[in-house]
């Protein structure tokens, strides 16, 4: 398949007034035969205009402005990246992008890892979006709001994901009984939430949610988790030493 056909085969990937997004018979089981070849990079594109075509937008912290979106919607016209659809209410997302929104409607989980201390070139955030097919769509996005969107294997992009959070070896229990001490004097730490969703058309409904913080500290990583009698609180994770970082990845994800 290639990158000509791989970008026709999307044309008509999505039209946000029908509810869910179409896509070409075949589509799908033609991209992930791609990336059983390799990473499928699907480019990069601002919030703005991931909002314009409805990709992502439930994940994403802030609406832009209507003349910002407006704007987006000229810029991805000009690249011929959405079109107009059969009637004046539709459009139809083409190319890259209209796979990564067909792909995105197909996910019924996101992992969203944020994590502070990042260097220069790096994100500061990550979303893996898992396919059935083990596959996941991922986003990465830089201090300057740029989504880069790509399809990975699930097992590259785990690991690409274990080796961006923090590591080190696991610090004892006695050591991260102050939760907040601990969180003040890391040198990076992260986030990482997985939210299960429901989608009516290109509506997504969150539903449970699980937490796990990292914090690299004095050259030990510290494993922390909600206390389940208060949310709000941050407590050490019994389970910490058990598992590697990866594993806890997919047990959340599990």
């Amino acid at each position: 398949m290639s990158d000509d056909d791989q970008r026709d085969a999307a044309a008509p990937a999505a039209q946000p007034d029908a509810g869910a997004a179409s896509a070409p018979a075949g589509l799908v089981s033609a991209v992930v035969n791609l990336v059983d070849t390799g990473p499928v990079l699907l480019g990069a594109y601002t919030v703005a205009e991931l909002t314009a075509v409805d990709a992502i937008v439930d994940f994403l912290e802030s609406r832009p402005s209507d003349e910002v979106i407006a704007e987006a919607v000229r810029s991805l016209a000009a690249r011929q990246l959405l079109l107009a659809g059969d009637t004046g209410e539709q459009v139809r997302v083409q190319g890259d992008l209209g796979i990564a929104v067909a792909f995105q409607q197909r996910a019924r989980k996101v992992l969203d890892a944020r994590t502070t201390g990042s260097g220069p070139g790096e994100p500061w955030r990550i979303l893996l979006l898992p396919q059935p097919e083990r596959i996941c769509l991922m986003v990465r996005i830089d201090a300057l709001g740029v989504h880069q969107l790509g399809l990975y294997k699930a097992d590259e992009a785990l690991d690409a994901l274990t080796e961006w959070l923090p590591r080190g070896p696991a610090a004892d229990s006695g050591d991260q009984a102050d939760t907040e001490a601990v969180l003040a004097a890391a040198e990076r730490s992260a986030l990482v939430t997985v939210t299960d969703y429901t989608a009516q058309g290109s509506a997504e409904t969150a539903g449970s949610s699980r937490d796990l913080v990292l914090a690299r500290s004095g050259g030990r990583l510290h494993f922390l988790v909600r206390d389940l009698g208060d949310r709000a609180r941050l407590v050490p994770d019994p389970e910490a030493g058990e598992d590697d970082v990866r594993e806890r990845l997919v047990g959340l994800l599990a």
